[in-house]
């Protein structure tokens, strides 16, 4: 079984509002994430939450996905609500997608590919990559959880990935929309459909 962690703990600083219900489309901005999410054939979503948490779980709720509420949201990055989510997965699943909840311009198609190249290759890092950058969602296998788990701030998961470079296997795209996120009005304003 292959899951995924949508990481949706930030306190949109930066963009002013809860960002995770801004609107896109007919849905917000959560929503279309884990609908991308779904329709890709993710399995057991989940969907960690913090700044704006009851907002969001009211809006996920209608959606086949667990809310798990990180408690240190507001002093932690984004590795304790990785942990969060990684100490919540159940038995069966073998590796986890790595999501962003700011991220609606994410692609079904990506979604489907890193699943895919996973299950090809078993590989236990995959990584979609744009013109030599690594996006998101990545994806992560069991065996290496336990090093994610073990990690204390200010390590990161870039430095996590840092660490495997050797290993991954990048799956190339023809699209920026895996290095996009939404942090500010503008970006937000660019970006939405």
């Amino acid at each position: 079984m292959i899951s995924a962690i949508i990481l949706a703990a930030g306190m949109s600083r930066r963009m002013g509002q809860p960002k995770m219900l801004l609107p896109w489309g007919r849905l917000t901005v959560i929503e279309y994430v884990i609908t991308t999410f779904l329709s890709a054939g993710a399995e057991d979503i989940l969907v960690i939450t913090g700044g704006a948490r009851d907002q969001v779980e009211e809006r996920i709720a209608p959606y086949p996905v667990r809310g798990i509420y990180n408690k240190d949201y507001a002093n932690e990055e984004m590795l304790s609500s990785l942990q969060c989510g990684l100490r919540a997965m159940s038995d069966q699943v073998q590796g986890t997608l790595i999501g962003l909840g700011d991220q609606p311009q994410v692609q079904e198609g990506i979604v489907r590919r890193v699943r895919e190249a996973y299950q090809e290759s078993r590989s236990r890092l995959v990584v979609p990559s744009f013109q030599m950058r690594r996006g998101h969602p990545w994806l992560v296998a069991r065996p290496l959880w336990d090093e994610l788990l073990q990690m204390k701030p200010p390590e990161s998961p870039r430095d996590f990935l840092n660490r495997h470079t050797g290993e991954i296997h990048y799956v190339e795209v023809d699209t920026p929309s895996v290095l996009a996120d939404l942090d500010t009005p503008d970006d937000y304003h660019r970006a939405r459909p």
